[in-house]
């Protein structure tokens, strides 16, 4: 700290900023991805698939790395998908003469979810295809 501050009267002092507990950051966190879930239709795709993906690695019996890289998938789909969201909602709370200088935004943010997406689709394609030749002996 300057030296100014520490021969600082009370009244002169700048105030701090409360810091914040770890279990009201964690119940803010919570409550952003509540409110990025129910604002989004999209979101009950990326679920749906989601839970499908789950569920064909328990019934094609992954391994711990092949349970990884499907977690991560399906965690970096709905980061992104989280993302887009708090972009559209601050973009619904622009004015008409901001939305139309940043409407690129949008766009981009929905790019990203696609991009994750396909990328996805794309390592479980991988997994699940393998498990899925190796299953019907078409690979040994």
């Amino acid at each position: 700290m300057p030296a100014e501050v520490w021969n600082a009267t009370d009244d002169e002092r700048p105030e701090r900023k409360k810091r914040r507990r770890w279990r009201d950051k964690f119940r803010e966190a919570f409550r952003g991805v509540k409110r990025g879930v129910r604002g989004q239709s999209s979101f009950s795709v990326h679920f749906f698939f989601a839970v499908v993906a789950l569920a064909a690695a328990a019934a094609l019996e992954c391994d711990y790395r092949e349970w990884c890289l499907v977690i991560g998938c399906v965690g970096a789909v709905f980061a992104t998908e989280l993302f887009n969201s708090s972009i559209e909602t601050l973009f619904r709370g622009l004015e008409q003469e901001a939305r139309d200088r940043v409407y690129g935004c949008l766009d981009i943010a929905a790019g990203a979810v696609l991009v994750a997406g396909l990328t996805s689709a794309a390592i479980g394609t991988i997994i699940f295809g393998r498990k899925l030749l190796l299953l019907f002996h078409v690979l040994s």
